[in-house]
């Protein structure tokens, strides 16, 4: 609502004519989809140009035509509130004056086209013979609607409009332009000639209820401002939280109650909910049920991905959480380790072997957190310092689970090479030396015992990992491997690109440089 203008209403510049329109059961106007409207419009154009053709006058002495006056139907409605249509007509362009004067006729004509580019409709509240007042809205979709009004009901319920007639002399004529919704407009002025408001918006959308709720806060009309707070306070509004909290949230500093639709999406308390975290984490990490176990850990990973509220600044809150449970998990993990190793050798289906295949995948799913949160920098030094966990891994069978702990280490690797963690050079080289040689015994079980092994990710994380140490520890490690590749084949990590780039910078980089530092010599 960008301008507000006072304007004579001008005389026989109106004729009947059929638009699409619809009226709620209710009796409310409600304004057709811009689809319709512009079509409607654009036929209607293009017979206003024949029409304008056929009445230009070719003579300075044309006749004077007679103004053709607006048969208007009226509609009569059990609500308080009728709707007629009406557009503009070029045929009622001549006048007195422009029999007189051809050249102010085609003035006249100019205004005209440049006015006619909105399709009017008209719209009568009440009892539409009894109104004081004419309102016209300019709406941006090329539509203009004219509102037959009364002065004391728009007074009463909107302060936009008091204030307005109190200010001005009495007229009967006003133009708002640039209005943003007409429809809801509209609806909203119908909405003061209702007794009870509430009864009226209940049935409304939510979307429908927030752009009313705008406009009745532009016109100050508390009642329906009260109504759409009630209505919204109620009913559910999930996936509009952002619109809703965006329209109201400024209405607090204007003694409107919000807090009890706030506090839907807004905690009382200003301190990050980190004892919820810690809860939630416990209770998946506890839980015997293997489906709600999988799937809520997948979903809390998902969140987790998706929200950055955790971070406060370049320190991650939930850290302190992650870390103490990961200890937790480590510290039971070790304790079965050694409780299997004392024992005589069992199946997997041992309770014993399930606890370290659980254990295993609660740690993993925390490290993942950590990885992709890029926390994960301080368990990799943890977990590369294990080593009497090491050992136990190889004084177990492999069908004791111990394959879900090499899953861990693998994780690990793969967040390295792609840049999720950044562990010293000494941590790197501490892992590399304590778990890829468990890892190599375990290649074959995690290729075939775990559903989300990815081969190729996992080489390209421990070939990346190892060509970021110094070239001697990467023909160490590298030389290590190739015997196990030698000797086991498919169920060893492949690693020929690592084993590729080493050898390059190994015996071609040294020749070519040598090589080039010849050339130069020779050149001098």
């Amino acid at each position: 609502m960008t301008d507000f203008r006072v304007r004579k209403l001008g005389q026989g510049q109106m004729k009947a004519r059929n638009v699409p329109i619809a009226v709620t059961p209710e009796g409310f106007w409600c304004c057709p989809s811009p689809a319709v409207l512009q079509k409607t419009i654009k036929n209607q154009n293009h017979q206003n140009k024949k029409k304008i053709l056929s009445t230009m006058p070719s003579k300075a002495s044309s006749s004077v035509q007679r103004p053709i006056s607006s048969p208007v139907g009226k509609g009569t409605l059990s609500d308080p509130l009728s709707s007629r249509v009406v557009s503009d007509d070029n045929s009622c362009l001549a006048s007195d004056a422009a029999a007189k004067s051809p050249t102010k006729a085609a003035e006249g004509l100019s205004k005209l086209n440049v006015g006619n580019q909105h399709q009017k409709i008209s719209v009568g509240f009440g009892q539409p013979e009894t109104s004081d007042l004419k309102i016209i809205l300019f709406g941006k979709e090329g539509i203009a609607i004219e509102m037959s009004v009364h002065k004391a009901i728009l007074t009463e319920h909107g302060s936009f409009f008091a204030d307005k007639f109190s200010r001005q002399s009495p007229v009967p004529f006003f133009e708002i332009a640039d209005c943003e919704d007409v429809e809801i407009y509209v609806e909203t002025v119908g909405l003061m000639y209702c007794g009870e408001v509430k009864h009226r918006v209940i049935k409304q959308s939510v979307s429908r209820v927030l752009r009313i709720l705008k406009v009745a806060e532009s016109l100050g009309f508390h009642a329906c401002i009260k109504a759409c707070l009630d209505f919204l306070e109620v009913v559910p509004w999930v996936g509009e939280e952002g619109n809703v909290v965006s329209s109201v949230q400024h209405l607090q500093s204007k003694n409107y109650s919000i807090s009890p639709i706030l506090k839907r999406v807004f905690s009382d308390t200003s301190k990050p909910p980190n004892d919820t975290l810690a809860h939630i984490m416990e209770l998946v990490l506890r839980s015997n049920e293997e489906r709600g176990r999988r799937e809520m850990k997948s979903l809390v990973l998902k969140l987790l991905k998706e929200n950055s509220f955790w971070t406060d600044g370049s320190v991650d809150i939930c850290i302190g959480t992650l870390y103490s449970l990961c200890q937790s998990c480590l510290a039971s993990l070790i304790e079965l380790f050694r409780q299997a190793s004392k024992s005589p050798p069992i199946e997997s289906k041992d309770p014993t072997a399930r606890k370290i295949a659980l254990e295993a995948e609660n740690l993993l799913w925390l490290v993942e957190i950590l990885a992709v949160r890029h926390t994960a920098d301080e368990f990799a030094l943890m977990w590369a310092s294990q080593n009497e966990l090491a050992q136990l891994h190889s004084k177990l069978p492999a069908v004791m689970s111990r394959h879900r702990v090499s899953c861990i280490t693998a994780r690990l690797f793969v967040g390295i090479g792609r840049g999720e963690m950044l562990p010293s050079k000494e941590t790197r080289q501490l892992l590399l030396h304590v778990w890829l040689q468990p890892l190599v015994d375990d290649y074959s079980w995690l290729q075939h015992g775990c559903r989300q092994f990815d081969r190729k990710v996992v080489e390209e994380g421990i070939g990346q990992t190892i060509l970021t140490l110094p070239l001697e520890d990467q023909q160490s490690v590298l030389l290590s491997w190739l015997e196990s590749f030698l000797k086991v084949g498919g169920n060893c990590p492949n690693l020929q690109r690592a084993f590729e780039v080493w050898w390059r910078r190994t015996f071609i980089r040294p020749y070519f440089e040598q090589h080039g530092n010849n050339l130069k010599m020779d050149r001098n």
